[in-house]
């Protein structure tokens, strides 16, 4: 990892009005769908069933909009530590998005935050993600272009070569 990774993470803008970030729950699993389904339509992020939204309710970090929609989510899944590729416990963020009309309000900013938060909790060493986008939020967030061969083995086994993706890692 660079040293750009072990900058500290800007604090998010705090708006009274703003909604908290919350875990979701598995009654989200509707919303988490119609939130993403845009999202993964335009390739921006891979289609998942929405079995997956169900079953994986708990990995999700979610911001309520005012309409009772959700302005955004972003999953985050813990690995623990392998013995045989010596890595220590790491994380994956996955499924970032943030609606349309709760863009450019924070909402990304303060889901990301939350999970480097939660991240820290759960005593990880580093969190990585993949984006087919320029990835700017995170890289302003401590994040550094990586390697997938750094990250959770079966997080990298399942990278779609064909997305062109580009990883990045934080080191916490």
């Amino acid at each position: 990892m660079t040293t750009a990774a072990l900058r500290p993470a800007p604090q998010p803008t705090r708006d009274s009005t703003a909604a908290p970030v919350r875990s979701a729950r598995r009654r989200d699993a509707a919303a988490l769908v119609a939130l993403s389904r845009p999202f993964a339509r335009s390739g921006a992020l891979r289609e998942r069933p929405g079995s997956f939204y169900v079953s994986d309710a708990a990995d999700f970090l979610v911001v309520d909009a005012p309409d009772g929609t959700l302005a955004g989510c972003l999953g985050l899944r813990a690995y623990a530590a392998d013995p045989l590729t010596g890595h220590q416990p790491m994380g994956v963020l996955f499924n970032f998005c943030v609606g349309s009309r709760s863009q450019g309000h924070g909402v990304g900013a303060r889901l990301l935050y939350a999970a480097l938060a939660r991240a820290r909790t759960l005593s990880l060493a580093a969190l990585f993600t993949a984006t087919t986008g320029t990835g700017d939020l995170f890289l302003r967030h401590g994040f550094a272009p990586a390697s997938s061969a750094q990250a959770p083995v079966a997080w990298a086994d399942s990278l779609d070569p064909r997305r062109n993706s580009t990883v990045l890692s934080r080191a916490l």
